[in-house]
């Protein structure tokens, strides 16, 4: 679960409305921005660097709430405000509400407000793997899949082969990779999109480390660390896993899992690679 900070009442007088007397006389506009960040390493070491600096979001509120040309609908001012904030470095979501206390309504009325939401595009790492039927078709399948319902593909790693790690021990060598991503899912969204995926495949889910078509497992998800009983984060393996560290190393070398702690290079340099190798001339790109 994110922190929270708010900033509540921030005021100016501005010309924003429909009407051509509100655009002419004005009239006073306060707004309420709500931000979600994670901000445990400020409050650990007590560093102003290391949280959102909330005079500056106070100030591109305010630096909006009095544009020129003004708005015609407080909507319109309520998201510009919220793409600038949710854009700072470490805003995870923002909800901006402008009030409009004099807004010409035909009846009386305390407050006219709106509320805009947004949230930050996180970047995610996914883990891709199969032993079953045409294993490259299924991995470019899934990346395929993947771009087209909500993951936007930044970068794709090499391919590996890999012998099988737990479960039966007759099953094939699998073919592995890893993918960068950027997304406006959360977590759970992605994790139901990556389910959808291993099913349209017909994953076999009976037996625990069994032979599959495609496997797709979030490795990390904006350095966050969840721990719920259907997701994990970062995955609780993924240092271990050789097959999965030497791909991602390969196009993230000083990503950090979970956000804190050893790269995936530094990883990856403590285990036996013996068994994992790069596959020449395959690519998750489509092609021949």
């Amino acid at each position: 679960m994110a922190d929270r900070i708010r900033i509540v009442g921030i005021r100016g007088f501005a010309h924003h409305g429909v009407l051509d007397h509100e655009r002419a006389i004005g009239q006073e506009f306060t707004v309420d921005v709500e931000l979600d960040a994670d901000f445990t390493a400020a409050a650990t070491t007590d560093d102003l660097a290391l949280t959102v600096d909330y005079g500056q979001v106070a100030q591109i509120a305010h630096d909006r709430l009095l544009a020129d040309p003004p708005f015609r609908l407080i909507e319109s001012l309520a998201d510009a405000i919220a793409a600038d904030v949710v854009s700072l470095p470490g805003v995870q979501a923002v909800a901006v509400t402008v009030h409009k206390p004099h807004a010409p309504m035909p009846v009386g009325v305390a407050d006219v407000s709106v509320t805009r939401r947004r949230r930050a595009p996180a970047r995610v790492v996914l883990g891709l793997g199969s032993n079953l039927g045409d294993r490259l078709a299924h991995l470019r399948r899934a990346v395929t899949a993947l771009a087209a319902d909500g993951v936007e593909i930044l970068a794709t790693s090499p391919v590996v082969r890999s012998d099988p790690a737990g479960g039966p021990a007759d099953q094939g060598e699998f073919l592995n990779a890893v993918v960068v991503g950027r997304t406006d899912l959360t977590p759970h969204e992605v994790l139901r999109r990556c389910r959808q995926i291993e099913d349209a495949a017909g994953r076999d889910r009976s037996v625990r480390w069994g032979p599959r078509p495609i496997d797709v497992d979030i490795l990390d998800f904006a350095g966050q660390r969840l721990a719920e009983p259907d997701l994990l984060l970062p995955h609780p393996r993924l240092a271990s896993r050789v097959f999965v560290l030497q791909p991602w190393a390969a196009i993230a070398p000083e990503d950090r899992p979970g956000g804190t702690g050893p790269t995936v290079t530094e990883l990856l340099a403590a285990l036996d690679t013996a068994g994992v190798a790069p596959v020449p001339g395959l690519s998750l790109m489509a092609g021949p």
